[in-house]
């Protein structure tokens, strides 16, 4: 039969969650996919708004007001962040792809280095666009 003595045994730190926090690295690596996905929205909201502009004047009227609408807008600026967030991250990940930057302290730089950084370029491409 199975030991049945759970005192002994290690909880799990997804089950206590004032023994675990989650580090810098793997929430960037969790908003890479997440705003890997998330491009999909802004991608397929673009391809929209170009086959209404190719399908006619009142068509493209209702579409473009959904695009240009506060939603919409909502919508393309998280898009510029995912895109630089996103870009920023697969940067990362070609240095780490050298084996450079590895270390525990550097890590957590580039990480703080995505988040401003994409932060920071977001900002200045809706402000020059």
């Amino acid at each position: 039969m199975a030991d049945v003595n759970r005192g002994n045994r290690p909880l799990s730190p997804f089950m206590l969650g004032k023994y675990y926090r989650f580090q810098l690295n793997s929430v960037t690596s969790i908003l890479t996919r997440i705003t890997g996905n998330a491009l999909l929205l802004g991608a397929l909201l673009v391809v929209w708004w170009l086959l209404a502009a190719a399908s006619g004047p009142d068509y493209f009227a209702t579409v473009d007001w959904i695009v240009t609408s506060y939603v919409g807008d909502l919508i393309m600026f998280g898009s510029v962040w995912a895109l630089w967030f996103h870009s920023l991250a697969g940067v990362r990940h070609l240095i780490w792809d050298q084996g450079k930057c590895l270390d525990v302290a550097v890590a957590d730089k580039l990480g703080w280095g995505i988040i401003y950084g994409s932060a920071i370029l977001t900002i200045l491409t809706i402000i020059i666009v």
